[in-house]
């Protein structure tokens, strides 16, 4: 019997439905992140009010820092799903880029937007 080459279709459709509810959860986050960026989910008046507390500005602006990273870290996530999402439309999904051999399906369910095995991962390094 030949090595399969690509995943089914079922199996496809199995991993854009985990890929689809992830891609959910990940801009439904991305999008409060960016509400506690723009202060909408806030009635306070830190944007309009001087303050002359040094200490609390600067807490308050490494915790901005923080979440400016957390939400870009979120959006390349995004992107990968959304590749992800492509590469399952090409039905090319679950190849590893490198060595042309299927990922396994649990890394797959793990790290859905995958594109190398981790034998191929730790190769790279």
């Amino acid at each position: 019997m030949a090595e399969k080459t690509r995943y089914s279709d079922e199996e496809l459709e199995e991993f854009r439905q985990i890929i689809e509810e992830k891609l959910a959860l990940a801009k439904r986050d991305y999008d409060q992140m960016m509400r506690v960026l723009m202060n909408q989910d806030s009635n306070d008046v830190d944007d309009t009010s001087p303050t002359y507390k040094a200490l609390e500005e600067g807490s308050a602006t490494q915790t901005k820092e923080e979440i400016i990273q957390m939400a870009a870290r979120q959006q390349k996530f995004i992107q990968g799903l959304e590749a992800a999402l492509v590469r399952i439309q090409n039905k090319t999904y679950g190849i590893d880029r490198i060595t042309g051999q299927l990922i396994p399906k649990e890394r797959l369910r793990a790290v859905p937007h995958a594109t190398l095995s981790v034998e191929s991962k730790m190769n790279r390094k």
